[in-house]
């Protein structure tokens, strides 16, 4: 799938190193066992502009990195990789954003997210959107807008509530269980579009669900516009005044895990900017997610 380039598509949050080390055999706390330790360029607004660019969207990063070398790295490999990045924010004062995490056959065993840049750059990452080229509250950005829960929970509610955003296509993801709760002013957004796995959908609501289903018809019950809940190898759910559906995804091998969401998430964006129906951008999703995670496709390419 190939879609033209889409200027009006904005990837906001975290752009960073990622550090994955894996084994190849199931680890308990304290484990040192033999693996690979890679670094790549991740995030999850990265992950998810890379996915994005691989079907021929062209993404621009509003972001924070640091004028280290790590972070003039980093925006060459942006640049490699096919995204704009004119209008992220670079402060000299602090170090390039990082992520590392440990992971077995099984999946994920643990990870730290050091986002103190992001964090610290707050709504400075905005600026081009919010009274710069990208748009104003006068002239409110009108594309595609993949947002980051890594952004703090006060930039995130300006986000939601900001007239600069308010005639976005908004689509966001957490960034991790632990960062659910601040996507809850997106439930009033009347274009939001959130991408949760089946815990993230609970602590939205406040409960458990023993499927994706049933988190879906809650989410959309609660106000939100639209949502796509998944659940590892079970059923996902996609949910909106529309109706909802549900479907297992393809059946594989795990190899990885780390950066999955976010390319469920930019596959279903691209297949939607490629005109395909509902139904089928859901399917495609599904399938370029269980490519990810089979080892299929590459995390990052030159």
């Amino acid at each position: 799938m190939t879609v033209a380039p889409h200027p009006s598509l904005l990837c906001i949050g975290s752009v960073l190193w990622d550090v994955i080390g894996r084994a190849p055999r199931p680890m308990h706390a304290g484990a040192d066992v033999p693996g690979q330790i890679t670094r790549l360029p991740g995030g999850v607004a990265m992950n998810i502009a890379m996915a994005l660019a691989r079907h021929g969207v062209t993404p621009t990063l509003l972001s924070a990195i640091g004028r280290d070398a790590e972070g003039e790295e980093l925006i060459a490999a942006c640049a490699r990789l096919g995204m704009i990045t004119d209008h992220i924010h670079r402060p000299a004062d602090l170090p390039t954003d990082r992520y590392m995490a440990v992971e077995d056959n099984e999946g994920l065993i643990a990870a730290i997210a050091d986002a103190r840049t992001l964090e610290a750059a707050g709504a400075r990452i905005l600026d081009p959107v919010t009274d710069g080229p990208l748009g104003h509250p006068e002239a409110p950005f009108r594309g595609v807008v993949a947002l980051d829960g890594n952004l703090t929970e006060p930039l995130l509610a300006e986000i939601a509530t900001s007239p600069a955003f308010a005639e976005a296509d908004l689509r966001v993801a957490p960034a991790s269980p632990g960062k659910a709760l601040r996507l809850r002013p997106f439930l009033a957004h009347p274009c939001a579009t959130l991408y949760l796995n089946l815990e993230e959908a609970g602590l939205l609501c406040d409960t458990r669900f023993p499927h994706a289903e049933e988190a879906a018809a809650a989410l959309v019950a609660r106000g939100l516009s639209r949502v796509l809940v998944t659940d590892g190898a079970n059923k996902a759910a996609e949910a909106s005044s529309e109706g909802l559906r549900a479907l297992a995804p393809p059946h594989v091998r795990i190899a990885r895990v780390t950066g999955a969401g976010d390319t469920f998430m930019a596959s279903h964006i691209a297949a939607e900017l490629a005109g395909f129906p509902r139904a089928e951008a859901f399917v495609s999703a599904l399938k370029a997610a269980a490519h990810y995670v089979s080892g299929e496709l590459d995390p990052c390419f030159s």
